[in-house]
């Protein structure tokens, strides 16, 4: 949000290495879910020597009733547990108002693990789903979300975003003692890792295309400056320290640019294209208003961006390299900002003012239609999952904040609490290749 940005100026941060220390872990409780979700069995998978580390079956379990789109079976109403299809009693499950059934068997062949597993139409008998995962033993939980992710998507026609990440914030004390930490977890919020940490505020963390980077801002220099920081081995640099403010960092979809609200010395905010490579800089938005908070479509042809320029905040469309001014897109409302664009382009998330209070809401490029979808008094940053399906976004809770999520469609809804302090400035990363952690 713009308020956000102006505030920056404020903040000074003391930026560490990647550390190994404790960070707040998330916890997900569904708020709601559809009327009439799926009804599956995922019954607990054979599992060989040495393979018995994770549960996969339910790791998958959890994730599917979660999505508040499946309803599985508890583990003690079955009446028995198949792990092959062929010993599937249809009429028995059936008969207990299942209508799908997943069974599997794991294997290790020294320190590499095979995950079977076959899907069930427990209605007609039809095999579904027959796929093999073969990882690292180390890495049977990631192969878990891969398997829910395939269940997902078999069933109800849209990819899954299990196998993803999210990278947050997490704040804890008060002032002037607060500890901060730039955290990336799975999407269910488990393998918390500490990417950096400092007793000063950390923000806009940024994925880059490949998932394999984030890009943020810090103060450590005593001047705003914009990082970026490979994942895996904590290495970074320095890429914007420029005059007045370095904010709001946003990829390209080739990973070579960043979108930046740079101030310089005269104080107003505009945007401005930072090639990494060269570190050649482009200034795109020329307004005595604040422009701010851009974000490449997926095509890397368009920037949208937040600007006041007509009085009060709202978000605006700039076609790259051509000369025509920038169009308005939103038109409901007199505050829209913080523009996250869907996967396919199709769709606008937006913090918006919506009776009062900040909620966050999806507005259909086609046709301009806007939906609000949450209910807090200050919801903000939404980001959407790589499927385009779910969104995260930041909220508070009796003074605290957290982390929230719903569906696009506003069926579903999940809250990520914190078990100490609280969190804020979620955004999710893309899909990952398999072994890519």
């Amino acid at each position: 949000m713009i308020r956000h940005l102006l505030q920056i100026t404020g903040l000074a941060l003391l930026a560490l290495s990647v550390s190994a220390t404790s960070q707040a872990q998330l916890k997900i409780e569904i708020t709601s879910g559809v009327t009439d979700p799926i009804p599956i069995a995922i019954v607990p998978f054979a599992r060989g020597a040495g393979t018995d580390a994770v549960d996969v079956a339910m790791v998958v379990q959890n994730d599917l009733e979660r999505s508040g789109r499946f309803k599985p079976m508890a583990r003690a109403d079955m009446l028995t547990q198949p792990t092959r299809s062929a010993d599937i009693d249809l009429a028995a499950w059936r008969q207990q108002r299942n209508d799908f059934v997943v069974v599997g068997r794991i294997t290790d062949a020294g320190g590499q693990s095979l995950i079977e597993i076959e899907l069930v139409n427990v209605l007609n008998g039809q095999r579904l789903l027959t796929e093999r995962f073969a990882t690292r033993s180390r890495d049977l939980r990631a192969a878990a979300h891969r398997v829910s992710d395939a269940i997902y998507e078999k069933i109800l026609g849209v990819r899954g975003a299990f196998a993803t990440r999210i990278a947050y914030v997490s704040v804890d004390g008060r002032p002037p003692s607060q500890h901060y930490q730039l955290i990336v977890a799975d999407a269910d919020g488990e393998n918390a890792r500490v990417i950096l940490e400092s007793k000063q505020p950390l923000m806009s963390p940024a994925w880059s295309p490949d998932g394999e980077w984030l890009a943020y801002v810090s103060f450590e220099r005593r001047v705003s400056s914009i990082y970026v920081q490979k994942i895996r081995s904590g290495q970074r640099s320095m890429v914007s320290s420029r005059a007045g403010v370095n904010g709001s960092p946003a990829w390209s979809p080739d990973g070579k640019t960043l979108a930046v609200t740079l101030s310089g010395t005269n104080g107003n905010l505009d945007v401005y294209l930072l090639d990494l490579a060269s570190q050649s800089l482009r200034r795109v938005t020329s307004d005595p208003g604040i422009d701010t908070e851009a974000v490449f479509t997926p095509d890397g042809k368009e920037l949208l961006f937040t600007s006041d320029r007509s009085g009060n905040p709202q978000i605006y469309r700039l076609a790259i390299g051509e000369q025509d001014r920038p169009k308005r897109v939103t038109f409901t409302g007199n505050y829209n900002s913080r523009p996250r664009i869907s996967p396919d382009g199709k769709q606008l998330a937006m913090t918006t003012l919506d009776a009062g209070a900040y909620r966050v809401a999806v507005q259909d490029l086609a046709s301009g239609t806007v939906r609000v979808l949450s209910r807090g008094r200050l919801d903000e940053s939404p980001s959407f999952a790589p499927n385009g399906a779910i969104l995260i976004y930041s909220g508070r809770e009796r003074g605290q904040g957290v982390l929230a999520s719903v569906s696009v469609d506003g069926a579903t809804s999940q809250r990520l609490k914190a078990d100490a302090g609280e969190v804020r400035e979620s955004v999710w990363g893309p899909f990952l290749a398999p072994g890519q952690d």
